[in-house]
């Protein structure tokens, strides 16, 4: 469910005219809703009612601060995976002992920035870095609270570009060098072992993979404490899916999640994380772009818009499905015609759907990407000199920009020409 509804004919997004906000600060924007950011946190939350639980936002589906100040207030952890990530979650309020620090790739300043501004834990992705982790730990004089992320070798069914738990990926530890691996962690002073880790994927639409992979997680909870060590807190991931296109079965609900984990894990006495991201924030944010032109091909017909693959990358880079209707309502039996719709970035890869049925359409009509808020404008760029786009959060019958739109001559005066030249 989201709140981004038809009224009247018109689309809102709460109580809030789409066409409203498309006036006021021109397109392509992208637009959330607090009541939908607000309601899928609280499925999280009540599905894990009963048990030991933190429900940490993974950050990378979405960053923006006036998002993370929401989210922090109803009582979310954050899953940071860059030293910027951890900086936007602090300045958004959430204190150390609420973020875990994720990532393949963490550097000896951003574990040093963590350590001194707190964390709840790092997710140690290798031995390399649980290595430097306690040399950086050691050196401040402190001790860095660890969870090893455990490779569990299990196809998550997903698309190959965001599938993370398998032998051939590059995530985590292979699950049958655990042992050897923490009785490492447990050799060097710096750390502090809390539990295990483990993310299989994202954009998972069935249930099967996750009760594998936990199965998994128990089995070697108990081998590890058996080895002595102390397992208190197990960390799940995220990567429950959302239904990108209304058409298609619906994935299983977040209650549906909580209830599997209570069955398999429940009774292991363990403090549980779970780091949604997309089904958080994927349904609670659409993209609203307005038609430049009609243009006939060959064989068919180009819906040319102002939005392109820089501001919305996930048709170009995985094949993605967005669902794209017009902010006017279409009457009962209106006519449709299939259109290739793409932006005016110089790429062919600069489309969003081909043959995509929808009503007759033509210049200044506008229309709205639905499940545009996860991974939209967090992988947003500049290509071809186009600024990134405004974000919008809407709240029952107000709305304010929570980022500003650059003008030219403010990206332009991020470069610095050498005296020399």
């Amino acid at each position: 469910m989201d709140h981004f509804l038809y009224r009247n004919g018109e689309l809102y997004a709460e109580d809030v005219p789409v066409s409203e906000i498309a006036k006021s600060v021109g397109t392509p924007c992208y637009i959330y809703s607090a009541a939908t950011l607000t309601r899928h946190f609280k499925l999280f939350d009540e599905a894990l009612e009963g048990t030991d639980h933190l429900v940490c936002f993974a950050m990378k589906s979405n960053s923006n601060q006036a998002v993370l100040k929401l989210l922090a207030g109803l009582g979310a952890g954050m899953d940071v995976v860059s030293g910027g990530e951890y900086a936007r979650a602090r300045a958004a309020g959430v204190s150390g002992d609420k973020i875990v620090f994720s990532g393949v790739g963490k550097t000896r300043e951003e574990m040093s920035a963590a350590l001194t501004g707190g964390i709840r834990q790092f997710n140690v992705e290798s031995e390399p870095e649980m290595l430097a982790l306690n040399e950086v730990a050691l050196s401040l004089g402190t001790v860095a609270p660890i969870a090893i992320r455990i490779n569990p070798d299990v196809d998550a069914k997903t698309h190959e570009k965001i599938a993370t738990g398998k032998s051939e990926n590059k995530f985590g530890i292979p699950i049958s060098r655990a042992r050897e691996v923490y009785a490492l962690a447990a050799s060097l002073k710096g750390l502090k072992i809390m539990g295990i880790d483990v993310h299989i994927g994202s954009q998972l639409v069935e249930l099967e993979p996750f009760e594998l992979a936990y199965q998994k997680v128990r089995e070697l909870t108990e081998v590890l404490r058996a080895d002595d060590h102390e397992i208190t807190r197990l960390d799940l991931g995220g990567g429950l899916g959302i239904p990108y296109e209304r058409s298609n079965e619906a994935p299983p609900l977040p209650i549906e999640y909580g209830e599997l984990i209570k069955r398999t894990l429940g009774d292991l006495g363990c403090e549980i994380e779970i780091e949604p991201g997309r089904l958080i924030s994927g349904n609670a944010g659409i993209m609203v772009s307005s038609v430049i032109y009609v243009k006939s091909g060959e064989d068919r017909d180009f819906l040319i818009i102002d939005g392109a693959m820089n501001d919305l990358v996930r048709p170009s880079m995985y094949s993605a499905h967005h669902d794209i209707i017009p902010l006017k309502e279409p009457a009962a039996g209106a006519e449709q015609q299939p259109y290739d719709i793409v932006g005016p970035v110089c790429e062919s890869g600069d489309t969003f759907a081909k043959g995509r049925n929808m009503p007759v359409l033509e210049a200044g009509d506008v229309v709205a990407f639905r499940s545009a808020g996860a991974y939209g404008a967090v992988m947003a760029s500049e290509y071809n000199s186009r600024p990134l786009i405004p974000e919008v959060l809407v709240s029952g019958d107000q709305f304010a920009v929570i980022r500003s739109r650059p003008t030219f001559q403010e990206m332009i005066a991020r470069d610095t020409v050498p005296e020399w030249l």
